[in-house]
């Protein structure tokens, strides 16, 4: 089976899909509008202190942290890219 490739051939790139346009792949999702991100912004300080679970320095950011990679796993699967 021969391999499709999908551009132009030039320096410029491809895109796909415009703002508004649906989008989905490999045929498994219901093509969707461009998802929105809206996870907490995680806060970026760890501490090298060993009492504190997994270096976070608050139960909170670990919420945060747990949050957005379900966000992000929730696009995903939207988006047809992974499967649950």
């Amino acid at each position: 089976m021969a391999t499709e490739y999908i551009g132009t051939g030039n320096d410029d790139g491809v895109n796909f899909g415009r703002t508004d346009d649906k989008i989905g792949f490999y045929g498994l999702a219901t093509p969707i509008v461009k998802p929105s991100f809206t996870a907490a912004a995680v806060g970026t300080t760890a501490s090298s202190s060993a009492t504190l679970l997994w270096a976070w320095t608050t139960s909170t950011q670990t919420s945060a942290i747990v949050a957005l990679a379900n966000d992000l796993r929730a696009q995903l699967v939207a988006l047809g890219l992974i499967t649950t």
